[in-house]
């Protein structure tokens, strides 16, 4: 595997990934909860990943407490990323998953560098952070806590029931500076769900953590993705999705069609040709050109979707009114840029701009009794 972005003993060359060292700690280790999979202990070098120039997201550095998902998603767009440790995107991505233990500690010394300026981290954005290893290793309370502590917002979009745990601490978190939160659902047959992401808490539990989120008082966009063609995008499905989330008590929510990306495209193929044969010539054509669906087909579902966001108040004027989210929430409708994240999904921006610099926590106020030394911290 390559080790070398992940562990602080790469110079020592009597070192092998799976050997522990009193530097490195890198170890691979199989547990009773998690049949099948091994979970890789490292030491990372840095906890904020900066975001490469040219893309289109909202923000400018990301935090990935993990490499690799238990969820198992078959359609996941990050599968192509863990073939940079050597490892394939397929059932790779499923079992063999990275976790860097000091995760918290690496963190908390590069928020306190006098040239970090406080700018948006986001979480989930490739793995979810909120996985069940997560349950194991605890590492987000650390995350967040750290992130308060030095005044630097941050959102967090997650498939994880776990993140109901932390509900009190992001909504502590709140005061000291500005979160969103993120909830991505879609698949509403529980046979349909069982079979493209079996290790995912079912639609209802995800349900549940958007209500847990906004009866804290924090925003909670829901992403309704991925819409998969042929299978979730009758409009019976998406009325029925759109109400729960509209009863659920959502921000804001974004419809989004399955993406293929190299990695995803060849495990996902393999699923449909194997559960869904009669649909393979369909995606062919659809995702002829790539990895998005083509425009006739977001149009198609835009029309679909666009009278029951009004049906369900989660269209754009009232999504804000009625919910609270304030200014003028996202659309939601499939191919409008500016709905790329839903409303409540990331921080609100304060007046002036920008989120104004705060002086960090002194170390001795900001260690909470979960950052005890010692304790191992995963990505």
């Amino acid at each position: 595997m390559r080790w070398d972005a992940q562990r602080l003993d790469d110079g020592d060359a009597t070192l092998l990934p799976g050997m522990p060292s009193t530097r490195g700690l890198l170890r691979s280790v199989e547990v009773p909860e998690f049949p099948g999979a091994t979970l890789h202990e490292v030491l990372c070098r840095s906890a904020l990943n900066a975001v490469p120039d040219g893309s289109r997201v909202p923000f400018r550095y990301t935090i990935n407490p993990y490499r690799g998902c238990l969820h198992q998603c078959v359609y996941c767009y990050a599968r192509s990323t863990h073939e940079w440790l050597d490892l394939d995107a397929g059932r790779d991505f499923d079992t063999q998953i990275v976790v860097k233990t000091n995760l918290v500690e690496v963190l908390r010394r590069e928020l306190a560098k006098p040239s970090w300026r406080r700018e948006h981290v986001a979480l989930g954005t490739n793995t979810d952070p909120y996985q069940r290893a997560e349950g194991r290793y605890r590492l987000m309370p650390g995350v967040i806590r750290a992130l308060a502590d030095s005044g630097t917002p941050f959102s967090v979009l997650t498939k994880g029931t776990l993140a109901r745990r932390d509900v009190p601490l992001l909504a502590s978190a709140v005061r000291d500076v500005p979160v969103g939160f993120g909830v991505s659902l879609a698949i509403w047959d529980e046979q349909l769900h069982a079979s493209l992401e079996p290790g995912v808490p079912l639609p209802r539990a995800r349900l549940d953590l958007v209500r847990a989120v906004t009866d804290a008082g924090l925003p909670c966009g829901v992403f309704l993705a991925p819409v998969l063609p042929g299978l979730t995008d009758r409009r019976s499905d998406l009325d029925a999705a759109l109400g729960a989330v509209a009863a659920a008590g959502a921000t804001g929510v974004t419809v989004v069609p399955l993406h293929l990306r190299p990695g995803a495209r060849e495990w996902f193929s393999a699923w449909l040709a194997r559960e869904h044969p009669a649909l393979v010539g369909r995606y062919r054509q659809l995702y002829r050109g790539g990895a998005h669906v083509p425009a006739e087909y977001r149009a198609w579902l835009a029309e679909r979707v666009t009278p029951l966001l009004r049906r369900h108040g989660l269209d754009g004027s009232s999504a804000g009114q009625v919910r609270g989210a304030g200014g003028t929430a996202a659309s939601g409708v499939p191919g409008d840029d500016e709905a790329a994240f839903p409303a409540g999904a990331l921080p609100p921006v304060r007046e002036g701009g920008a989120t104004p610099a705060r002086r960090p926590r002194t170390r001795a106020s900001a260690v909470g009794e979960g950052d005890l030394a010692g304790q191992l911290r995963l990505l």
